[in-house]
């Protein structure tokens, strides 16, 4: 199976959303056909517990907390991942970012 695309998924607060966009756009992944800065994202709610040694940006360690943040999509070309994925590492606020790159078929 060849892989040429990929859908990428990142769980984010919706504050770092146009920076990072604007950050994959400079670099030309962005661009579907004739249009560039294509992305969608939605709102997501969501539980997490930090453990013992984290450094949360939100929460507190040890306690379970509930809150909301954005999954931001879009899609790019397999061979762009690498760079694709240090550039989300660099906006991204938390320090464990999920991150999750699902290949497309089509």
């Amino acid at each position: 199976m060849n892989i040429n695309h990929v859908k990428v998924e990142v769980l984010l607060p919706e504050e770092y959303i146009e920076e990072l966009r604007n950050k994959l756009n400079d670099i030309g992944v962005l661009t579907v056909g004739k249009y560039d800065n294509v992305i969608s994202y939605s709102i997501v709610h969501g539980y997490w517990r930090p453990l013992d040694d984290s450094k949360p940006f939100n929460g507190t360690v040890g306690e379970i907390s509930f809150g909301t943040e954005c999954k931001m999509e879009f899609r790019c070309s397999y061979k762009n991942i690498d760079e694709v994925v240090n550039i989300i590492k660099s906006v991204h606020p938390y320090e464990e970012p999920i991150i999750n790159i699902i290949p497309l078929l089509n």
